[in-house]
Formats: structure tokens, C-alpha cells, sequence
């Protein structure tokens, strides 16, 4: 018996994807020929091809494929209440199902999702990672909270005004030329950077950004408070520069934030910081992390409640759904820890802190 062209394409497509994931369980295997040798230059290209379009493609390719799933969908239910369901169309609607999603797999995978198997920023870096001690957090702690005082009480007199959309990626792409100048491997050219067509969606769903790795785009949630947006900007920056982990893209984010000269990049990052490793001391310490969090400067309290005020505006019953469903992606792709992944660049600062003295 003959096997049918799609029986044979799904085969192929099986056998690439295996493929695929038995190259990925080499992590420097991955750093050497796809991290730094294929991606860079490949999504190099991604970023000319669709940078210098105003909008963001991707964002209207994730458009139409919900519309079309919506046809679809639709088209399903009436043909079943129509009863003209039969099992010949439903195993033929589930194999096109399933090469649908070995083809999205397979170019989600070549294009940037490698990146999740590689060795990584600590390597570049040659920072120790060690599991860290409750002093390693106080110790942060007490530091972050200096500084991140000192940024805000220094935008506040300056009367330091929030940038536009456009002013704000010129900024972040200045100071990812900084970063270069000590970190060469952080180079950003071309840029491709811009607000996303879904930020209201974002608002529900509690996402300030992400990045599209089928069209090289990154995009921002622009209605999020303001001091928000210059770190959500590095870190989908670092992801087009293929950090795919969230820790990693965090930490990058603030490589490239801290090196930059404009103190709106310093405070947006040192604030974000403090809250990732004020909650990992509060998991140990409930009175130190408040206690610290009893030092910020009352500016700063108040965008803390202005953020606050804008979650809770934007809180309903999807969100947490949406949260489990990325944070079981994110299992998926080598972060056993989930959503909560985002707070593990604590060990980054640590690590980073002990070696060069410095945050």
C-alpha cells in the first residue's frame, strides 16, 4: 500500500523536528554554531527585512492567524451541528492539525527558539553562579534600594519628562551601543523596535512586552506606566539578540540599561530589579524584604502605587489563565521555574556584584 504525499510530509516533518531537539540537548553544541555563529546574522536579516516598516508585522500575522482560527473554529462547530461530521474528516482535520504544528514548532525553533539550549550570558561573562544565601539578598537588596532612590530623586530634580515612543527606542538603542563598547557581543544594528499593536490586550493579558520570533520584531506595551517601559525595551532587545530565557534577558536588559547615560534607563531598571529580589528575601525573610521596602524614597512609593492602581484597573479572570498557559511554556523551555523565572536574574546581580563590585 502507497503511502499518501501527506502521510510522507508528516513524516518528514516529524523527523526534522527529532532532529531538532536532539541538536538542542548540546548547550555548547548550540553556543558555538547557532547562538553565535547562525542567529546573529540570520536574525540580523529578520531585523532588515521588517525594521523599517512604522508598524509591527507580526503583530498583524498574530492578527490574522486569530481570525483564522476563529473561521475555523466556527466552521467546526457547524459542521458538527449540521451532523455532517464523519471520522475520515476528523482524522484528516487532526493530521493537518499536527503538520501545522510541526511546520510552527520546526520554524520557531530554527529562527530563535535554539536559543533557549544555549550556554548563555554567565558563560560570556565567566560569572559564577552559585545558589545564593539570605545575606546575598540583603546585601542586594540594601544596594538596589540606594540606587534606586538616587535615580528617582535625581529625575525629580532635573524635572526629568517622560520620552515619547520614539524618543524612548532612540534611548534604548543608544544605550545598547554603550553596552557594546564593553560587551561587543551586544551589538544591536539593525534596530527594530516598536509599540505594539496589542498593548491594550497586553493590559489584560499582563504583558509589557515580547518579542516575534518569526518576523525578528520586539514590541512594546506603551500604555503600561511610563517607568516601566525603558527596562521592558532592553530586555526585548536582548531577546532579539537571542537571550531567550527570561532571567537571561533580564539580566542583559540591565547591562544594557546601566551602561546607558540617561538616568530614566537607570531608574526604570534598578526599580524592576529591587522588585524581583525584594520578593525573592521576602520567600526567606518577610521582615527584611518590608523592612527595605520600607527605605524607598516616597517618589517612588508612588509610582509603586501607580502601578499598583494600573493592575488592578486591568485585573480579570483571563489573566491568570494566560499566565499559567506562558508559564507552562516556559517550563517547556528550559525554565523549570516558570513565570517566576523573570525573578531568578537576582542570581545574576549577585553573581555579577561579586565579580566586578559593582550593579
Amino acid at each position: 500500500m502507497k503511502m499518501t504525499k501527506s502521510l510522507v510530509f508528516t513524516l518528514v516533518l516529524v523527523v526534522i523536528a527529532a532532529f531538532i531537539h536532539i541538536y538542542a540537548n548540546d548547550s555548547t553544541r548550540v553556543e558555538n554554531q547557532y547562538s553565535t555563529g547562525f542567529y546573529p546574522t540570520f536574525s540580523r536579516m529578520l531585523r532588515y527585512s521588517f525594521g523599517w516598516l512604522p508598524f509591527s508585522m507580526g503583530d498583524v500575522l498574530y492578527g490574522l492567524v486569530i481570525l483564522w482560527l476563529i473561521w475555523k473554529l466556527v466552521k467546526g462547530i457547524k459542521i458538527i451541528f449540521k451532523r455532517q461530521a464523519t471520522l475520515a474528516g476528523f482524522a484528516a482535520g487532526a493530521g493537518k492539525a499536527l503538520r501545522i504544528l510541526l511546520v510552527v514548532y520546526i520554524i520557531f525553533n530554527l529562527f530563535w527558539g535554539i536559543n533557549y539550549n544555549r550556554v548563555g550570558i554567565a558563560s560570556q561573562l565567566q560569572l559564577k553562579m552559585e545558589k545564593y544565601q539570605p545575606d546575598d539578598l540583603k546585601m542586594i537588596n540594601g544596594l538596589l534600594v540606594e540606587k534606586v532612590n538616587t535615580a528617582k530623586l535625581a529625575l525629580v530634580k532635573q524635572h526629568v519628562q517622560y520620552p515619547s515612543k520614539k524618543q524612548l527606542f532612540v534611548k534604548v538603542q543608544d544605550a545598547y551601543k554603550e553596552a557594546e563598547k564593553m560587551y561587543p557581543f551586544l551589538k544591536y544594528q539593525p534596530v527594530s523596535l516598536k509599540p505594539s499593536v496589542w498593548s491594550w490586550v497586553g493590559n489584560y493579558m499582563g504583558f509589557t512586552g515580547y518579542y516575534n520570533p518569526f518576523t525578528g520584531e520586539a514590541q512594546v506595551n506603551t500604555l503600561v506606566p511610563k517607568f516601566l517601559q525603558p527596562f521592558t525595551s532592553c530586555h526585548e532587545v536582548a531577546h532579539q539578540l537571542g537571550y531567550a530565557k527570561e532571567m537571561e534577558a533580564n539580566f542583559v536588559g540591565y547591562l544594557s540599561a546601566t551602561a546607558s547615560k540617561d538616568t530614566l534607563l537607570h531608574y526604570s531598571v534598578y526599580l524592576d530589579l529591587f522588585m524581583y529580589s525584594n520578593r525573592n528575601l521576602f520567600a526567606t525573610d518577610s521582615v527584611a524584604a518590608k523592612d527595605y521596602r520600607d527605605k524607598l524614597a516616597p517618589a517612588v512609593i508612588d509610582d509603586l502605587k501607580e502601578w499598583r492602581a494600573f493592575y488592578k484597573k486591568h485585573k480579570n479572570p483571563i489573566e491568570p489563565v494566560f499566565r499559567w498557559i506562558y508559564g507552562k511554556y516556559l517550563e517547556r523551555n528550559q525554565q523549570p521555574q516558570g513565570v517566576l523565572s523573570y525573578d531568578e536574574v537576582t542570581g545574576f546581580i549577585i553573581a555579577y556584584y561579586k565579580k566586578y563590585g559593582k550593579i
